[in-house]
């Protein structure tokens, strides 16, 4: 009997995805989660065909890079299998999970993750369907914790710290306030009083540091080590380099905040 090279070969590929705010949550990194995916095509006989990732992605959509390469490599009808650790890493949302499923369906592809609880019956595909919502549900109190969180901090006067401070600032220790960089801000002020005093083009402020040499922000992810117009740009629109009034800033926070602040003085958001 010829045998069905595609389902005996059981040919896999491996996907891994974390979004933006993922990016250092235990358990979520993409190399833990690749690695978790080889031990388990390796115990299950999977031939591994590449394995995928899709880094500062959303779950919300189904276009991302990474997928898009997988979708294509299914396409092709060599795959078996997509391997993800956990559902969400494939979706989001339960429809956009369910989409994605009968598409590859056509090509004789089982979208599976580790974290499956059905058995491929119409009572499985329930089981994981009521997981779906729930993990929705899930999700969605925790991004009003988040949000209410945020929320009370700013209020306190503290700053929401990102990967990086803003040009000129660096973060305190407790990385919920700034403090001044005073070369740095010199260099803020100076641009500002080219575009805002001397009317200078952004075109023109750009090549002016470059040809000054001086590093642009965020040099650890630009390998070019040139300024780009957006980031000026971002500077002059960014709050935190605006002068706000006391009246300004003192809805903003709470009273015992507020009383603390010198009435006659401006600050930055």
């Amino acid at each position: 009997m010829q045998m069905n090279n595609r389902r005996d070969a059981k040919k896999a590929i491996l996907y891994a995805r974390v979004s933006t705010d993922e990016q250092a949550r235990s358990g979520y990194s993409l190399r833990q989660q690749l690695e978790r995916l080889r031990e388990y095509a390796a115990a299950e006989g999977y031939e591994v065909l590449e394995e995928i990732e899709d880094p500062g992605q959303s779950g919300a959509s189904l276009e991302r890079p990474g997928l898009d390469r997988a979708r294509d490599l299914i396409a092709t009808g060599r795959v078996s299998v997509i391997l993800a650790q956990d559902r969400d890493r494939f979706a989001r949302e339960p429809a956009l999970h369910y989409i994605l499923k009968q598409e590859l369906a056509e090509y004789e592809c089982e979208l599976r993750a580790l974290n499956d609880r059905g058995d491929g019956t119409p009572e499985g595909e329930l089981t994981d369907g009521i997981l779906d919502q729930l993990a929705k549900y899930e999700r969605a109190k925790m991004a009003e914790r988040t949000r209410r969180g945020k929320r009370k901090k700013v209020r306190q006067g503290k700053i929401l710290a990102t990967h990086t401070a803003d040009y000129g600032f660096r973060f305190n220790a407790a990385r919920d306030g700034y403090e001044v960089d005073e070369e740095k801000m010199a260099l803020v002020k100076r641009i500002f009083r080219w575009i805002g005093v001397e009317g200078w083009t952004i075109r023109r402020v750009r090549k002016a540091l470059d040809d000054l040499g001086i590093e642009p922000p965020g040099s650890y992810m630009n390998k070019s080590g040139l300024w780009n117009e957006w980031q000026i740009r971002r500077m002059l629109l960014n709050d935190a380099y605006k002068p706000h009034s006391f009246e300004e800033i003192q809805v903003l926070l709470t009273p015992e905040v507020a009383a603390n602040l010198d009435p006659e003085k401006s600050y930055g958001i």
